[in-house]
Parts: C-alpha cells; structure tokens; sequence
C-alpha cells in the first residue's frame, strides 16, 4: 500500500482515503454524537411498541374479551335474588286460617301488605346456547391475542424497514458526499493544470459543470435522510429535534431460501390465519346458539317470602312460606325464526372457510415475493461486490493516464460517477436483500423479539 502512496499524487492519497472511508453511518459504522439517543434495532421494536396506539388499543381488547368470558361463565350459575316490596289491597278474602302454623295473610293476603324474600333460579339447559356462548367467548379471546401478535408483527416490520432505510439513507448519503467531493478535487486539478496550460478550457468547463449536476443528488440525499429519521422519531414517539445514533449495520449474511419450509413456518404460525382458523370455529358455535332456539328451556327456581301487615311482626315462622319448582319451555312453532337465525349463520360459517382459503393463496403469494426478492438481491449483491474493487482500480486508472496526458478527462469523470453508482447498487442490494428477509418474516408470523426470548431461554 506504502508503494502506491509514493507513485501517485497528494490527490490520489486523498482519493483513496475517500474511497476506503465510510461516514459515521457507514456498512459498519455508528454516529457517536453527544447529546443523540443510541439506538438498536431492538431498542426501536420495543419504542414501537410503546408507543403505538393501535398495540394499546388491542391489549385493552383483550381485556374486554376476557371479561366476556367471565360473562359467559355467569350464565352457568344461580341466580340469587333479595325482593321487598309494599302492597295496599281494598278487599282481602277474609276466611279462616288453613293452617294453625301460618298466618293465613300468608296463603290469602294482607290489607296492608309487607313482604321481602329471596329467590333463586338455577338453568339447568337452554338448548346448548350457554355452551356455546362460552366456547365463542374464549375462542374470541384466543383471536383478539393472535390481532394483538399480527399488530406488533406489522410494527415490528415498520420499525425494521425504517431502522435499516435510516441507514441506507446515511450509507447514500455518503457515498453521493464522496462522488461530489471526488469531482470537486478533481476540478481544482484540472482548473491548476489550465492554469499551467496543460489542461483545455473545455476540460475545465466540463469538470465544473460535473459538479455542478452533482450537488443536487447530496441535497436529496440530506433531505431523504432526514425524512425517514424524522418517519423512525415519529414511529418510535420521539421529538423531531432529538438525534438519533443507531446501533447496527446494513450487512449481508447468505440466507437458505427453502420456500416450501417457509410457507409451512406461515401457514403454523401467521396469526391472519389463526384468526381465520378461529373465525371458522366461532362461525361454528354460532350455529349451535342458532339451533338452541328451537330446543327444550329448563330452569328451576327456589323462593323464600316473608308476609305481615306488620313491618316489625314480619320475620318469623307464621309469616313465612316457601316454594320450589322446575319450568320445562319446548318451542312448538316461532315463525321460522329459528331456522332462518341457523340458515345465516351456515352461511357465514361457509363464508369464513372461504376466506382462510383465500388468506392461505395470499400468504402463498407473498412467500414467493419473499424468494424472489432474496434471490434478486442475492444476485446484485453478487455481482456489485465483485465489480467495486475493479471500479476502484479503473478510477486510478483513469486519473494517473490523464495526470500523465494520455487518458481524457470524460475518463475519469465516468469512472468516479461508475464507482458511485456499482456501490449505490450494492448498499440498495444489501437493504433490499435485509428487507426482504424481513418481509419473509412477517410472511411467517415470526417475531424478532419473541426469536431473541427463545434465544436466551
């Protein structure tokens, strides 16, 4: 290396640590300034999730599920009752006491009646509907925590495509710097060999204009940068003015595509298709809560009454009477109302099966996306890794035959703008090869986080 620091200009020196150093942002780098909030991409995903109020608003859900659950369970339990109550008769059938024990108000009434008790129904059936009822509550409950897993799988997702765009943009922005900065050291060379009368005008003016088309390409560069930092601050619920320093880096790592494995990963564990495996069995039970209305109702009952014309005289044995029973309900004929209620819900039962078929050909589709993006990207990556030492080469190449005078100064302006755009094509490779694994993860119903739980455990 010492040897071609000797052979070639202070220029080439610096064009060479241009081109072997990254920004701070770099494919390996970290920004490390003061005052900014170091970032993971774990640190992100767990922000995200704090903060989004779509996750907030399901767990709350949840919530509300469990509670219906608990509501379901009631239906199962006696129902126990305190009555009192007050009641002026004008006429009272006055006989003789059907019994020496009782007060025969008890049996026939009271002028001035006084009365409280308890009462207690018991179900015993009700045609299968509280069954039911309860078997769709937990299945409900089973669904809103799968909503809950797909909600924090798309915000994961977002949070990846932003933490890795943000270094993608860092990664541009360098890379376009380094292009503007290599043209504009070459302009002042060949405005001093103008000077010296080895350089033409039209040399000169062609350098100048070179960075001139250039500038605007770092402008956009900046501009995209700090748009999706302030799209990462506003997902993560951070204030725009804070800085960011981010903890990772845009790498490759070789990846088995296995996309018969990978659709089998979606179909186990992508929590749409749970929900619609789970909207299936609700649809299911809704039938049955359909049919319990043209089946037998039975309930018994137990109640316990206190009688007087007199508040302070009312609880004793005189006064007090008791009865039990069971009520046996069998429909004969509702209007059809029954069977319409069944008719509807087998059809919805029908439409839910219908959609998992179609969600299971979506998510199939979207595994092959995944492939065919990780082999494209594989491919570029390749192929841009291989030709970046070759572009270098060719930009020194072109920069000692036009110092010497036997290449032109088109040469060297096509070789820095060439080995600009081979590594944009291999940094946009590696965030398209890294997002389309995330993609593929998202596909599959797999968690960054609950991966890293598995990991430690």
């Amino acid at each position: 290396m010492a040897n071609i620091f000797k052979r070639h200009s202070v220029k080439a020196l610096i064009l060479f640590l241009l081109l072997v150093s990254g920004s701070t942002y770099g494919f390996c780098g970290e920004r490390k300034d003061e005052g900014s909030i170091s970032l993971s991409l774990r640190d992100a995903v767990v922000m995200a999730f704090k903060n989004n109020k779509d996750i907030l608003f399901q767990e709350n859900e949840i919530k509300v599920a469990q509670a219906n659950i608990r509501g379901a369970q009631s239906a199962f339990l006696p129902k126990a009752n305190l009555n009192a109550g007050y009641t002026h008769r004008g006429t009272v059938l006055n006989l003789a006491s059907p019994s020496t024990k009782k007060d025969k108000g008890v049996f026939l009434g009271y002028e001035n009646e006084n009365s409280i008790g308890v009462g207690v129904e018991q179900p015993i059936y009700q045609g299968g509907k509280n069954i039911a009822n309860l078997k769709q509550a937990e299945l409900s409950l089973k669904t809103q925590k799968e909503s809950l897993r797909a909600k924090k799988l798309s915000v994961e997702f977002e949070a990846k495509r932003l933490f890795y765009g943000l270094l993608l943009a860092f990664e541009t922005e360098r890379i376009t710097k380094q292009l503007v900065d290599q043209a504009q050291s070459h302009y002042e060379d060949v405005k001093s060999k103008y000077k010296e009368g080895t350089a033409s005008k039209f040399d000169l003016l062609q350098s100048k204009v070179q960075v001139s088309k250039l500038s605007p390409q770092l402008v956009r560069a900046k501009n995209a940068k700090e748009l999706i930092a302030s799209e990462l601050k506003k997902l993560l619920g951070m204030k725009m003015d804070e800085a960011i320093e981010l903890k990772g880096t845009l790498e490759y790592f070789p990846f088995e595509i296995n996309e018969g494995e990978f659709l089998q990963q979606a179909y186990l564990d992508r929590p749409e298709l749970i929900m619609k495996g789970l909207g299936i069995d609700i649809s299911k039970q809704q039938i049955e809560v359909a049919r319990s209305g043209s089946r037998p109702q039975i309930s018994a009952g137990l109640n316990y009454d206190y009688k007087s014309n007199d508040v302070g005289d009312m609880l004793n044995s005189r006064h007090g009477n008791w009865n039990a029973g069971v009520q046996v309900s069998i429909p004969l004929f509702d209007g059809f109302a029954a069977k319409a209620k069944v008719d509807e819900a087998r059809v919805r039962y029908a439409q839910a099966k219908l959609e998992k078929e179609d969600l299971s050909e979506q998510i199939a589709l979207e595994i092959r996306r995944s492939c065919l993006d990780l082999t494209q990207a594989e491919s570029i990556i390749g192929s841009q890794k291989d030709s970046i030492e070759e572009a270098k080469e060719a930009l020194k190449i072109s920069e000692v035959s036009f110092e010497n005078g036997v290449g032109t100064n088109l040469d060297v302006l096509d070789s820095q703008v060439s080995l600009s755009q081979i590594e944009k094509n291999l940094s946009e490779a590696i965030y398209d090869h890294v997002m389309a694994r995330a993609y593929l993860d998202r596909s599959r119903g797999k968690s960054y986080l609950a991966e890293e739980k598995n990991e430690e455990k």
